[in-house]
């Protein structure tokens, strides 16, 4: 199983910032742009980096080691024709559904308990426990695939001609979640050239601050 235990506190995103304050950062995410705005839940907010330069990595992250399985390291290409993206990549893909890009979106494949811990703004939480296809429960998963990915049923095959992009993330390199949920959708036909995996999840997003 992999359900990771979650966090023991929960706070209020750090990533959502105050639009425009681009110009009076001192860290920035890089030269230019300095921030990127966003849409998050019908507000526009600034994903920027952490201003504080004495700014230590995450408690939540911060361990080396986790039992495995199922907290085992997951490799760089997750399978042939998925591709594996960093955060920049993120950051252009949230500012162009943002910008209206209908036929994109960024999934955070983590179980609730974490998604009320933190963020990234702009992303869609599908837990990875209800679209592990041949496994959730049937209604949800083709409720998730019919409605927010945008494939059709087909009598008993499935339609991916027309499916979005999701970006999938959880919460880092060891985290099996995203990777149980990309193998489980390309068993049953969607394009792996349809799916991008930041690999870094969370953890990664964090220690860049």
């Amino acid at each position: 199983m992999k359900n990771y235990p979650p966090p023991a506190s929960t706070a209020l995103p750090t990533e959502l910032g105050v639009p425009g304050a681009g110009s009076a950062l001192v860290v920035n995410i890089t030269a230019a742009p300095a921030s990127v705005d966003v849409m998050h839940h019908g507000r526009k907010v600034a994903i920027m980096r952490n201003q504080n330069q004495s700014n230590t990595v995450n408690p939540d992250f911060a361990k080396t080691s986790r039992k495995c399985p199922p907290c085992c390291i997951q490799p760089s290409e997750l399978a042939p024709g998925v591709k594996t993206i960093a955060e920049l990549e993120v950051l252009h893909f949230l500012k162009n559904i943002s910008d209206g890009d209908a036929f994109m979106m960024v999934i955070d494949s983590r179980t609730p308990a974490w998604v009320e811990k933190d963020i990234i703004p702009e992303t869609v939480n599908i837990p990875w426990d209800t679209l592990n296809v041949g496994k959730s429960d049937l209604a949800a998963v083709q409720e998730i695939l019919e409605n927010q990915l945008c494939a059709k049923r087909q009598d008993d095959f499935w339609n991916f001609d027309n499916v979005k992009t999701p970006v999938m993330f959880c919460n880092g390199p060891w985290c099996e979640q995203t990777s149980t949920t990309v193998k489980r959708l390309l068993k049953i036909g969607y394009p792996a050239h349809k799916i991008l995996w930041y690999r870094g999840g969370m953890e990664d997003w964090k220690a860049s601050g």
